[in-house]
């Protein structure tokens, strides 16, 4: 982020609040000119926005459980050659599955990746797992869930950015 200006730090962040606003009402928020607003936000989509996209209300569309899966790989990877195979079978498959909202690898807690994925309901969500072991099961040593209920009381607080916007544009 050392690349962003102050002003163009602001706009990112009002873009994360509210993607949908105009170049105009964003130049009266920032108090500059509009076409200042609009050379800087065509900038910044390029170079800083991965995606614009909305945030459902998942249970209200019928995707109720949020589920975040720690991986730990399978250590008889011996060389460069067996990891690259590994990694494109392994990318291949995140590709294919479009209940994957993230997946990275990670350090620490004894795992070497993590999926974020959301599901319709727990059959869903078993019916995926059972295939994610089926496709990649060999190169798995464990692999963990936390399952989430989307459509419980037990959610204090929903997804959103607007909070982490609303903090860097204070």
């Amino acid at each position: 982020m050392s690349d962003l200006k102050p002003i163009d730090r602001k706009l990112l962040f009002e873009l994360v609040k509210n993607s949908r606003r105009s170049d105009r009402e964003l130049a009266k928020i920032l108090k500059v000119s509009q076409p200042t607003i609009t050379r800087k936000r065509t900038f910044i989509e390029k170079e800083f926005i991965d995606s614009f996209t909305a945030i459902p209300k998942w249970d209200k569309i019928g995707y109720n459980l949020f589920v975040i899966t720690l991986v730990k790989i399978k250590a008889n990877i011996a060389s460069k050659e067996q990891y690259d195979v590994v990694r494109k079978r392994a990318l291949s498959w995140l590709a294919s599955q479009p209940n994957i909202l993230m997946a990275a690898g990670s350090r620490g807690g004894g795992v070497d990746s993590f999926m974020i994925s959301i599901h319709k309901d727990y059959s869903d969500f078993d019916t995926f797992f059972h295939n994610y072991k089926y496709e990649l099961g060999d190169m798995i040593d464990d692999a963990q869930s936390v399952i989430v209920n989307l459509a419980g009381e037990e959610v204090t607080r929903h997804f959103t950015l607007r909070s982490l916007a609303e903090a860097e544009t204070k």
